[in-house]
This record gives C-alpha cells, sequence and structure tokens, in this order.
C-alpha cells in the first residue's frame, strides 16, 4: 500500500481502479456506447475538474497568500520557485479542463445554447457558465501572465514584480468572489434554477 500511496500517479491511478471495482460490485449500468452514460461522465469530470480548480483557487486564497507575510525571506524562494510555479500548473489546466469538460456537456446535453443565452430554464446554469468562463480568462490572461513575473519566470524591474503580483492577487480574489454565485448557480439549475 505505501508504494501505492508513495506516488501521486498510482495513488490516482488506483482511485480509478477502486472506481471500477466499485462499479463491477455494485452492478453500475456503465456502458461508454450509452449516450446517457456519455453525458454522465462529462458531467463527473466536470466536477472532478472544478473540485481540483476550486480547491487550488481557495488554497490560494485563503492558505497561500495570507500565510506568506508570516514565512521569513529566507524561506519564501521554496513557495516562489516550487509550489506557487506547480500548483499554478494544475491551477491552469483544471481551470481549462473544467471548462471544456462543462462545454462539451452543455453541447452534448442539448443546453449550451439556451444556457448561453440566460433562457429562463437554464438562466443558473447559463449564469454559472457566464462566470466560470471569465474566472477561467482572469486564470489564463491575468493571473498567469502577472504570476510569471512574480515568481521571476519571467524577468521584469522590481517595481514590475510588485505590481504584477498585486494585480495577479486581486484577480485572483474578484475569482473567489466570483467562485461563490458561480459555484451556487451551478447547484442551483439542478434543484430547479434560481
Amino acid at each position: 500500500m505505501a508504494s501505492i500511496l508513495t506516488s501521486l500517479g498510482r495513488t490516482v491511478a488506483a482511485g480509478f481502479v477502486l472506481l471500477l471495482v466499485l462499479l463491477v460490485l455494485f452492478g453500475s449500468n456503465v456502458d461508454p456506447t450509452n449516450s446517457g452514460w456519455l453525458r454522465f461522465a462529462f458531467r463527473w469530470l466536470h466536477v472532478m475538474f472544478g473540485v481540483m480548480w476550486i480547491g487550488l483557487l481557495w488554497y490560494f486564497n485563503f492558505v497561500q497568500i495570507p500565510s506568506m507575510p508570516k514565512i521569513p525571506d529566507e524561506q519564501k524562494p521554496a513557495i516562489g520557485k516550487v509550489i506557487a510555479p506547480t500548483a499554478l500548473f494544475w491551477f491552469r489546466f483544471s481551470a481549462m479542463f473544467t471548462v471544456a469538460a462543462g462545454l462539451i456537456t452543455a453541447v452534448i446535453n442539448g443546453y449550451a445554447h439556451q444556457a448561453f443565452t440566460l433562457q429562463p430554464e437554464f438562466r443558473a446554469i447559463g449564469i454559472g457558465m457566464w462566470l466560470a468562463l471569465i474566472m477561467a480568462f482572469n486564470v489564463w490572461f491575468i493571473i498567469w501572465p502577472n504570476q510569471k513575473k512574480a515568481l521571476g519566470i519571467v524577468a521584469v524591474e522590481a517595481d514590475a514584480k510588485a505590481k504584477a503580483a498585486r494585480l495577479a492577487m486581486l484577480t485572483s480574489r474578484v475569482n473567489t468572489l466570483l467562485s461563490v454565485p458561480m459555484l451556487y448557480m451551478m447547484v442551483a439549475q439542478q434543484n430547479g434554477g434560481l
């Protein structure tokens, strides 16, 4: 068991194996040729990627950002050179895969147009989708380019580095703010809308 748990890749693979075992044991009706199962699979992927995305967003805002002033200067390079770049990698790609899986889910379930145009029966999910798209845009086109400067991945002057760090932090806070109504809207749609 230790050999599984000491490797993230093996741990995740074991999670999928455990899922398959549970599906077999409890007589799941998994049928990849069935369109209903495919719709479910993309919704599940959307949720899995979304948990990672919002989990990392909240990690940055509830843990890393508030903790940075408390960390001694000589220890900060461990965050800036190792932890933050890795967390930002998973953050960016979980945002992208969340949006992609969500869009595929909306298309294969036949409500993409109604949601994007905020038609009454899909208004909640539509609002959630628009908020998520804004958030994903912020991740890729504001937070990440500015974090590259703040972390020294891209060389800039000290004042530009400080400005980039502040803009990345404020945009991350905007995403935290947007995550609350976005998550509500996503769940609200499953329970009758707004």
